[in-house]
């Protein structure tokens, strides 16, 4: 079968300026101006001047691919590796700096929220404009009409421009145009996880079904290691900008999974989030020094953030995943609160979770942070993850089976908490 898609020495460059030493305190400049003036200003300028650099940052560097029609390709990988950067050069909405592809047939793209839908139209007239961008007649578009709008669930909302579409809306939209419409070629980021989970299981069905009764061609960027092996033939793992990895989908989610434990994170810090909320650091930590990182062993989940200006409806909270990437639970810190929120002042906040002692069984967990405002808009989601290794030093307990499963798997949780 003819390749749909030749990707050949693939590179991408961004020139990223930093600012070395510091800043200049206003007192300074204030008390050096009156002094004297005109030299001062002449040489602050000179001096600002020296400290900025510039740094070349290769986003993708050297990709060679070639995909066949009617292949689904998953691209994973940890973030920054060039994931999204990939399916953007792919689409033509930034160019490559280096290398060439080429491209038979329609693309469609479901990258970013609102990427491809023009937020003054309708939701009626972006599929219509949509349709004719991918080169349908209107009569052609009009026989899909009725199925994109069924699949979306926006019916009362289809008059209503975009604009005021939340983001579950929007990607409700986007997808069934998407995916009904008829491209050659399908491209999706993980803007999925936008959606809720019975929308996210309702496009995964479509994907299947596309791929094996259509024959679409679709490239599909995920952190849901379920859904890639599920959907995904070949798999492509992504590490600094490099193809690391590329073929049988178990064999490359096995090794980036153990790359995973290998690499264990415990303690995280950094400047992550948008001007209501920054997440400054994450940690998970024994609370028995005896026994670190041990099953008869509490573990302390913690975070601090800086909210800087007043915040209400605040979400601050966890998901702990296993090493399958199966979600084992979702904890708020307000789960106990039967009052409104408080609306949160400017400042640092700290807040620790338990995970109470012979709850897990022996195995590699990882944290995925959740932070953001209800019903408007997540801020964190990758950004602070948390990687770690419970071991089973004192040799009680085990992995409980679970005997409604047919696929044999084992509960990560002891009684009373084991699924039975």
């Amino acid at each position: 079968m003819e390749n749909i898609i030749e990707i050949k020495n693939l590179s991408k460059k961004y020139n990223i300026s930093h600012q070395r030493g510091g800043y200049i305190a206003l007192r300074d400049v204030l008390t050096n101006i009156i002094k004297n003036p005109f030299r001062f200003a002449k040489a602050k300028v000179r001096q600002i001047a020296r400290l900025e650099t510039k740094e070349e940052f290769w986003a993708l560097k050297d990709i060679n691919l070639a995909i066949k029609k009617g292949e689904v390709i998953g691209i994973i990988g940890h973030n920054g590796a060039g994931k999204s950067t990939l399916l953007k050069i792919l689409s033509q909405i930034t160019p490559p700096t280096t290398g060439e592809i080429k491209i038979k047939g329609t693309v469609g793209s479901l990258l970013e929220v609102g990427t491809g839908f023009h937020p003054e139209l309708t939701g009626r007239e972006n599929i219509l404009l949509n349709g004719a961008i991918l080169g349908m007649t209107r009569k052609e578009i009009a026989k899909k009409f009725n199925a994109i709008v069924e699949f979306s669930g926006v019916e009362k909302f289809l008059d209503t421009p975009v604009k005021y579409y939340s983001s579950g809306m929007y990607v409700r939209l986007a997808f069934s145009v998407a995916a009904h419409l008829e491209p050659d070629i399908l491209f999706i980021d993980e803007v999925l996880a936008v959606g809720d989970a019975e929308f996210q299981k309702k496009c995964l069905g479509k994907m299947e079904d596309v791929t094996k009764n259509e024959g679409r061609t679709i490239l599909f960027v995920s952190h849901n290691m379920d859904a890639v092996l599920n959907l995904c033939q070949r798999c492509v793992l992504l590490e600094k900008g490099k193809i690391k990895n590329l073929g049988n989908t178990k064999k490359i989610i096995d090794q980036y999974l153990g790359s995973d434990k290998a690499n264990k994170i415990i303690n995280w810090s950094g400047n992550a989030g948008d001007a209501n909320v920054r997440l400054l650091r994450s940690w998970a930590k024994s609370l028995d020094q005896q026994k670190e990182f041990d099953t008869s062993s509490a573990i302390e989940v913690g975070l601090e953030i800086e909210i800087l200006r007043p915040t209400s409806d605040l979400i601050l909270g966890f998901t702990l995943f296993s090493e399958f990437n199966y979600e084992l639970a979702y904890v708020l810190y307000d789960d106990k609160e039967t009052t409104a929120p408080p609306i949160l002042p400017p400042g640092k906040m700290i807040k620790k979770f338990i995970i109470p002692k012979d709850t897990l069984t022996q195995g590699t967990y990882r944290i995925q942070f959740d932070i953001g405002i209800n019903a408007v808009k997540r801020i964190i989601k990758y950004d602070g993850e948390l990687i770690f290794t419970l071991n089973n030093l004192y040799g009680l307990g085990g992995r409980f089976k679970i005997p409604s499963s047919s696929k044999g798997y084992t509960s990560l949780f002891r009684p009373p908490w084991a699924v039975i």
